[in-house]
């Protein structure tokens, strides 16, 4: 078992999550899964933690133990987290990966947005310029955060969608989200979404696309 586990091979209790539906509504004890699997009840426990931790499971004292539907983020976000506090470097190295993997999804995301995401982006977009333009300004970082996420929501691409949370969740842990660099670098930063979000409504996704670069170009310049 062992060798195999080196090998990747799943654990026993990873193998039940994948091979029973009904694991969304409840799973058994762990003392019932241990005779089913064949494995003690103290393996199945530090399996389920492993679980856990990957934001595979769901643990409650009243309800029990449920899958989740699957996302990547929690298992980028656990080994981001240790990354980032053994070098912080790690995260501008991570953030150089997300901006190339919105680079090169933009063109298919922007294509699958509904009617009601552009309506939102562009209410999105609204409620930054009015914390830009209150006293004192507020940084729209939610806004920052939902408007990105939501233009590549419709993917359907786990691992996409995931690595782009994770790099929020990141963002934040960093204190970037209470960052200002001044208030003409912000307005620098919105005003190419909002050069991206009027591509959006146009159909002219290549100025999009451009004004994406010259946005992620500008925030590893930022001061």
């Amino acid at each position: 078992m062992l060798r195999d586990r080196a090998n990747g091979a799943l654990s026993e209790f990873m193998q039940y999550l994948a091979s029973h539906p009904q694991a969304e509504q409840a799973l058994p004890s762990l003392n019932a899964l241990s005779q089913e699997l064949g494995v003690s009840v103290a393996s199945l426990r530090e399996q389920l933690e492993v679980a856990r931790a990957l934001g595979l499971v769901d643990v409650r004292p009243r309800t029990g133990t449920r899958r989740l539907p699957y996302s990547f983020s929690p298992s980028i976000r656990q080994s981001l987290r240790y990354g980032i506090a053994l070098d912080h470097a790690h995260f501008d190295t991570f953030a150089d990966l997300r901006n190339h993997v919105e680079s090169a999804y933009w063109l298919e995301a922007v294509g699958k947005l509904t009617a009601e995401d552009k309506s939102e982006l562009e209410s999105i977009l609204a409620r930054a310029w009015d914390k830009l333009r209150s006293r004192p300004v507020q940084v729209p970082h939610e806004e920052h955060r939902k408007l990105h996420l939501l233009i590549y929501s419709r993917l359907q691409n786990p691992f996409v969608t995931g690595l782009l949370e994770a790099y929020w969740d990141a963002y934040e842990a960093v204190g970037l989200n209470v960052f200002a660099g001044g208030y003409e670098y912000l307005e620098e930063v919105w005003q190419y979404h909002q050069k991206m979000v009027e591509s959006i409504r146009t159909g002219d996704y290549e100025a999009g696309h451009r004004a994406l670069s010259e946005h992620t170009e500008l925030i590893t310049h930022r001061p």
